[in-house]
C-alpha cells in the first residue's frame, strides 16, 4: 500500500460559506481518510468560525491558524504591516482561549500588500515608487524583520509551530544571499519551522509544472494550486482553475520528491470533486521528466540580479572596469592604426 503524503488543505472562506463547507459530513470523512490537516484562513474571529474549529477539533483534524488581516491593512503580512500582524496574533490568541480552540500551528502568509498586488495586476505603474523606496531602505527591512522574528518567538513560546507561506522568488533571494527581491516586493524571510513555497502552476501556465519541478526540492512543503476559491484580486480572478490532469501531475511530482503538500484550496477540491478522488488516487503513476534548462537559466539571471542589487558598489565597480577596459581597448586599437600608417 502506498504511503500517503502529509496533506494540508488551505481554506479561505467567509464564516457562512465555511460553516456550509464543513456541514458536509463527506468533507470531514475524506479529510480523515487522507489523514489530512486544514490551514484555516482567519478572515474574522467570529463565533461561527470558532464553531467550525471546534468541529475540526472534535474529529481530530489537525488545524493551523492561517492569520490574515483586513484588506485595508494589507490582507497578507508584509514589510509594512508588522504592527498589525502582531496585534492580530494577540487578538487571535484571546479568541482561541475564550473559545477553547486547539491548533497545531500558526501560518504566516508573507505576500505583497493587497492594494499593491491589485495595482500590479492592473499594470498600474504607481507601484514602482513604493517598491523602489523599499529597495533603498535596508533599515526598514531590518526593523520589520526583527519585529516578525519576535512574532515567531511568541508563537513558539505559546507552544505552536510556525509555518511560512512564501512566493517562489523569495527562494532565489535566499540563494543569492540577498534581501533585494524581498524589499522590492515587500516580503520578509522568517525563521519558521516549515517553509511552504506557493508553486501554483495554474498562475504560470504553460510553465507552471516546470517551475514547480525546479523549486520543489528547495522547499519544506510544496504549495499546489489553484483548484478554486481564494480572495478576489483584480486581474487574477479570471485565471482558469486547475484541471484534474494538472492537479494530478503536480501532486505526483511533489509526492515522488518525498515532500509534504499544501493544497490551495479545500473548497476548490470539494467543488470540483477532487477531494473524494484523492482517497483512491494512484500517487506512484509515472511522470515525464521535463527539460528545465530555460527555467534554470531564468533563475540564474534573477539570482545574479538580486546579488548585484544587494551589492550595488560591486556592480558599479564592475561596470567601471568594463567601461575602462573598452576605452583602453579602443585607445590601443587607435595607437596600432597610427603606427601602421
Amino acid at each position: 500500500m502506498e504511503k500517503l503524503p502529509e496533506l494540508t488543505f488551505f481554506t479561505e472562506l467567509d464564516a457562512d460559506k465555511l460553516s456550509e463547507l464543513f456541514s458536509n459530513r463527506f468533507v470531514i470523512d475524506d479529510l480523515r481518510a487522507l489523514n489530512a490537516g486544514v490551514s484555516l484562513g482567519l478572515l474574522d474571529l467570529s463565533p461561527e468560525r470558532a464553531e467550525v474549529v471546534k468541529k475540526l477539533n472534535r474529529f481530530k483534524i489537525p488545524t493551523i491558524a492561517w492569520l490574515l488581516l483586513p484588506k485595508e491593512q494589507g490582507y497578507w503580512f508584509n514589510l509594512e504591516n508588522a504592527s498589525f500582524a502582531i496585534a492580530r496574533y494577540e487578538a487571535f490568541k484571546d479568541w482561541s482561549k475564550q473559545n477553547r480552540l486547539e491548533w497545531v500551528g500558526v501560518g504566516l502568509d508573507i505576500e505583497p500588500n493587497f492594494s499593491e498586488a491589485e495595482a500590479f495586476q492592473e499594470k498600474d505603474l504607481r507601484v514602482i515608487k513604493p517598491a523602489l523606496k523599499r529597495l533603498f531602505n535596508k533599515q526598514e527591512y531590518l526593523d520589520s524583520a526583527m519585529a516578525y522574528r519576535g512574532l515567531v518567538d511568541r508563537i513558539h513560546q505559546d507552544g505552536w509551530r510556525a509555518e511560512g507561506y512564501y512566493m517562489m522568488t523569495l527562494q532565489d533571494d535566499r540563494k543569492a544571499k540577498s534581501t533585494a527581491i524581498q524589499r522590492l516586493m515587500g516580503l520578509v524571510d522568517l525563521p519558521v519551522d516549515r517553509s511552504v513555497l506557493m508553486l501554483y502552476s495554474s498562475f504560470t501556465r504553460p510553465y507552471g509544472h516546470k517551475l514547480l519541478q525546479a523549486y520543489l526540492n528547495e522547499t519544506d512543503s510544496v504549495g499546489i494550486g489553484v483548484t478554486g476559491g481564494g480572495v478576489e484580486l483584480e486581474g487574477i480572478s479570471t485565471i482558469p482553475f486547475m484541471t484534474w490532469e494538472e492537479f494530478s501531475l503536480d501532486l505526483r511530482l511533489a509526492w515522488q520528491a518525498g515532500k509534504p503538500i499544501h493544497v490551495f484550496s479545500l473548497e476548490g477540491c470539494v467543488e470540483q470533486g477532487f477531494l473524494e478522488r484523492l482517497t483512491t488516487f494512484d500517487w506512484s503513476a509515472p511522470v515525464i521528466e521535463q527539460n528545465l534548462t530555460f527555467i534554470k537559466l531564468g533563475r540564474g539571471v534573477l539570482q545574479a540580479t538580486a546579488w548585484l542589487l544587494e551589492r550595488p558598489l560591486v556592480g558599479l565597480l564592475g561596470l567601471g572596469g568594463l567601461v575602462s577596459g573598452v576605452v583602453l581597448s579602443r585607445k590601443r586599437a587607435q595607437h596600432k592604426r597610427r603606427k601602421s600608417n
